[in-house]
This record gives C-alpha cells, structure tokens and sequence, in this order.
C-alpha cells in the first residue's frame, strides 16, 4: 500500500486531534491557557496560524533512536508539513541511544528528543537544561537482561561476580540494578561493564561479557538472531517508560510550535496502537530491520503518547533516588522541577 494511500488511517483529523491533545494538557496539567494556544490553530482547520511571534526557529531539529515514535512520524512527513506555516523545517537526527542524545541536547544540537528513562535522570543531575514534554506508557517487556543460548546462569542471582554489559545512563542501567536488588546481591557483586548497543552486542557474541542489559530492538534482535536467553524482562522490575525532552530555550520561544509536534505525536501513537502490522510496514525498509524482529518488537509495546502525568512522576523519582543512593549520579535530583507546564 503506497504511503499516500495509508495517510488517511493515521489517526484522527487534525482538529478533533489538536483539540483532544489541548484537552489532555488541560486535565493533566490543571492549565487551561493551552487549549486557547490550540484552538488558535485548530480555527485554521488544523494549520497553525503564520505568526512569527509563535516560533523562532526556522530549524526544528529531532533527535531520535532506531526505533522510537518519532521514526513513524518522519515516515509519514506529516509534520513536515504541518510546521511550514511557521515556517519551520524539520531535521532528523539519529542516535543509537539516549545518553549521547542528551548530550546533543546539552550542547544544543537538537531541540528535542525522546529517550527511555535512566537518561533525563543523569541528564538533570548534570545540570542539562531541558523539560519533560511528554511521555509514553510502561514498556516492561521490551527489555530485558540476556544470556548466551548455552550459558548456565539461569536466574538473576547467578549473575553474582559477572561482568554485565549495559550502557551507563541507559533504562538498560536501571533494569540492572533492580535486578541486581531483587537478586538479593549488591551493586558491588556485579561487575558493571559499560558499552555502547553496538558494543555491547560485540561482545557478548564473543562471550567477552556474560551478560547484557539491553531494550528493543537490540533485545528482540539478539533473540531471533543469537538465540539469546532472558533471565528477565523489565516485569516487576523497571517500568521502562519513555520520555519525550526539550530544550528549555527551545520551549520558551517555540511553544506553539512545541504544541504542535506533540499534538502530531499523540496522533501518530494512536494510530500505531490500532496498527501494528502497519507500523511493521512502514518501519521495515525504514530501519532495514528484519519484518519479524520489528513484529515482535512492535506487539510488546504501546505507542500511547500523553502528558506527563503524577504517576510517571513518581516513578522517575524513584528511579533518580535509587541512582542517587548508588551514587551513581552525582546528587539528588526533583523531577518535578523539569516537568513543562504549558503558558
């Protein structure tokens, strides 16, 4: 099915969805000034308004991983063409994981991105100036901590004196030292070794590491390819949410424009959610991924896109305390100092 075909299906028409979006932020947030800022741009029949005072930016500038809500957007270039009456195009960048993302957004290479949980969590005790804008819901069982097919670790608590491969900063990071708890073990009876994806997949081919704390679709991958084995998904252990971040100089002149790329995600995330055989479809010649890999990885997830509510909060403080405690970061961090309110 061509792409201009499949465009209709995506979701809802741009004015139901903008104002539904307006909605969320009204019922999550209490603030009822962004739903005037949407309705400002669903009285144009879903095009925002040109104004130069509602974005600066001529370049909206998107980090993202090989597959995140954000590749199914770039797929369809419907923001493309929602933002060109701001004036706006959009650049694409891609990332193999969170960390070196939010450093992109430090150093103010991009504007915004989405990660999984443990980066924004360093990223803050950094200092990094950024805002959640967004958030999806828990993905437990897309990630996990694998084993070679004839390894004889079985359970958790095997993994006492192994080395670990995982990337420091990574929700990857988090699911290890939860699982490392629940084993019963310290953090110190583990031997942490940090490495990227790609290196990290190196070397467990090799068995230069025993084990690897890894999210989809590397996780799904090394199953179906290296008959990996999982002592453990993130059930029970790390709720492995993603986040959707921004600069704080790009929100504060840009949130009409900010305003919109939500509201595109939360459509996009709807559809996916009703579509997976579609999002296999269309993310298959986009990410050169193996159609049964993306399946698998699609159908453990939801797509589902909202404002970050009090429940995500929380468990984002929970997961900054746990880091802290390790002294893992470098002080205590309060999550609700960097959630975005709309004005």
């Amino acid at each position: 099915m061509a792409a201009e075909q499949r465009r209709p299906s995506w979701g809802l028409t741009r004015r139901q969805s903008l104002k539904s979006f307006a909605y969320l932020f009204a019922a999550g947030f209490g603030v009822s000034t962004v739903t005037t800022a949407c309705n400002r741009v669903a009285s144009t029949g879903g095009a925002a308004q040109p104004a130069t005072a509602q974005a600066k930016a001529t370049v909206l500038r998107i980090g993202h991983q090989k597959f995140d809500p954000f590749i199914l957007i770039k797929a369809r270039g419907g923001l493309e063409e929602r933002l060109k009456s701001f004036g706006t195009r959009v650049e694409w960048i891609e990332f193999q994981s969170g960390p070196p993302l939010l450093e992109a957004l430090n150093a103010g290479s991009i504007d915004i991105g989405r990660t999984g949980d443990a980066p924004p969590i360093f990223a803050q005790a950094a200092d990094t100036p950024f805002f959640y804008v967004g958030s999806g819901a828990p993905r437990p069982k897309s990630s996990g901590i694998l084993v070679p097919a004839n390894s004889p670790l079985s359970s958790l608590a095997d993994l006492k004196g192994k080395q670990i491969g995982f990337q420091r900063g990574s929700s990857a990071h988090f699911l290890v030292v939860q699982a490392v708890k629940q084993a019963g073990l310290s953090w110190n009876d583990i031997e942490p070794v940090n490495l990227t994806p790609a290196d990290a997949r190196a070397a467990f081919e090799q068995n230069n590491i025993d084990a690897w704390g890894i999210w989809d679709p590397f996780y799904a991958a090394a199953e179906k390819q290296l008959n990996a084995k999982s002592l453990s998904t993130g059930e029970g252990l790390a709720p492995n949410r993603e986040f959707f971040l921004a600069s704080k100089a790009f929100v504060a002149d840009n949130e009409a424009l900010l305003v919109a790329l939500l509201e595109e995600t939360a459509e996009v995330a709807k559809w996916a959610d009703s579509n997976p055989a579609e999002v296999v479809e269309v993310l298959a010649p986009v990410t050169g991924l193996d159609p049964e890999i993306l399946d698998v990885v699609t159908r453990r997830r939801s797509y589902i896109f909202d404002p970050v509510q009090a429940e995500a909060i929380a468990e984002q403080q929970r997961i900054a305390d746990a880091f802290y405690e390790l002294e893992l970061i470098p002080k205590a961090v309060n999550v609700s100092d960097v959630i975005w309110t709309p004005t």
